[in-house]
């Protein structure tokens, strides 16, 4: 208790199961308030940790420094706007999503707060890293044996689909109201199944696997772990990756070796070699996928949407390498949301961009992108004053850590064209260890 390292072990565990333990609960009965106090369960172990920081510090009254002035910046500008009523600032979100947008926005500065007040030994961190890395590997395992052997027809009729539509709001087409990502959609009415594994999302699980296939590189670079234990853990992580169909994922891994190696230039030579591996491998699975994943049917009403969808306007199925309707689509959202931020630099307050305002029924003001989402919420300064703080922070903890550096650089490139502060698993792992490393940067 005196140093509260096991509620980063809760939070490794406990977000990576989050999404399929509501999801039966949901189908087990337990719906409504009830289900959403439940699921707070994250927020309520975060403030514990915060509280618990501070009784072993008597406040926390540490030396604030320029990342901590940021970090409280940009928190303020997030409460500020929170509070503003909506018709000032143009934006439309209802009372629960400004709520829930203001949560997502500050949740890095809660979490990082919380590492800073922590005080890590080495055999901590290294207890919390076989935490991550057999969670990530229990993942990866769940999610090759799911897509080979439970039917999709399975999760249409679990407690998933109506978790998403009826008690988180997602409105999802196509798939009975399963979410579309669950498959890979090839366009000729015979999807790909893609690896979601617990966390529900291939995205979600692929960045989880991203950070610890980064940390499995200093496992055995630095701490010289045994081949023969490090090598199958590494090839499940890595199979898991390349099976969540993530291409943005594999460049982001391939991001971070090369950052990992421009801070350790006694490896660079091996994990520049690594980088361009993951490319050409991950360029080599995206067009052999076809002919090894998992195929799956569309039901009949399925394929009737479908068949509608495919008839609106749009770029084709994505079929062809990293160039595809998908990399389209994110490269349009990316410049519709950095227009939507110029053009309305004052923001539009908590609660009106990505998910949030999607799920709660809203005009979507930008999507997507974390930054744009933020920029939307708080106005282009306090956009702004976000990436100023991620970039300080990323080069703090370069200085020390060079995976977890390299992890955060992977998370941040990311976050160009995908919301990472809607993956709690990311936000509550690597803001409160960098949070860690600033207050103890030759730990």
């Amino acid at each position: 208790m005196r140093r509260p390292v096991w509620i980063l072990h809760a939070f490794v565990v406990g977000l990576a199961l989050h999404n399929f333990v509501m999801a039966e609960l949901y189908g087990a009965g337990v719906r409504g308030t009830a289900l959403d106090v439940v699921s707070a369960w994250k927020d309520a172990l975060l403030a514990v940790g915060l509280l618990l920081v501070l009784r072993l510090h008597g406040s926390l009254r540490f030396t604030l420094r320029p990342i901590d002035w940021l970090a409280l910046g940009y928190g303020a500008i997030v409460v500020v706007y929170a509070l503003l009523p909506q018709h000032l600032l143009g934006g439309s979100a209802s009372h629960r999503g400004v709520l829930l947008g203001a949560r997502e926005d500050l949740l890095p500065v809660g979490a990082y707060l919380f590492g800073r007040g922590l005080d890590l030994t080495v055999k901590d961190a290294r207890r919390l890293g076989v935490t991550v890395l057999a969670s990530a590997a229990a993942v990866a395992a769940f999610g090759l044996v799911d897509i080979y052997t439970i039917p999709l027809s399975w999760w249409r009729g679990s407690g998933v689909p109506d978790w998403f539509r009826y008690q988180l709001g997602f409105d999802y087409k196509g798939l009975s109201s399963l979410p579309e990502n669950f498959v890979y959609n090839t366009g000729n009415e015979h999807p790909l199944r893609r690896l979601v594994s617990v966390f529900l999302s291939p995205l979600a699980t692929s960045y989880m696997l991203v950070v610890a296939l980064l940390l499995a590189t200093t496992w055995r670079l630095r701490l010289r772990a045994p081949l023969g234990l490090w090598l199958p853990t590494t090839a499940l992580l890595y199979a898991g990756l390349l099976w969540t169909h993530s291409r943005s994922s594999y460049l982001a891994l391939a991001v971070g070796l090369v950052v990992f190696a421009i801070v350790r230039p006694q490896w660079r030579l091996g994990l520049g070699a690594a980088a361009v591996l993951v490319v050409v491998v991950g360029l080599a699975f995206v067009k052999a996928y076809p002919h090894v994943a998992p195929s799956t049917t569309f039901t009949a009403q399925e394929l009737k949407e479908q068949r509608q969808n495919a008839h609106k306007p749009g770029a084709g199925p994505a079929v062809s390498g990293f160039e595809d309707a998908s990399t389209a689509s994110h490269l349009r959202s990316l410049r519709d949301g950095i227009k939507s931020v110029v053009e309305h630099p004052q923001g539009f307050g908590p609660g009106n961009a990505g998910s949030t305002a999607s799920r709660t029924n809203v005009t979507v003001e930008a999507g997507e992108s974390t930054y744009t989402q933020v920029g939307s919420d708080v106005g282009l300064a306090g956009g702004v004053l976000f990436a100023a703080w991620c970039l300080a922070l990323l080069w703090r903890v370069l200085r020390c850590t060079a995976w977890l550096g390299a992890a955060l650089a992977a998370m941040l490139v990311l976050g160009l064209q995908t919301d990472i502060l809607g993956v709690p698993w990311i936000v509550c792992l690597l803001w409160p260890l960098a949070g860690w490393r600033v207050s103890h940067p030759e730990a």
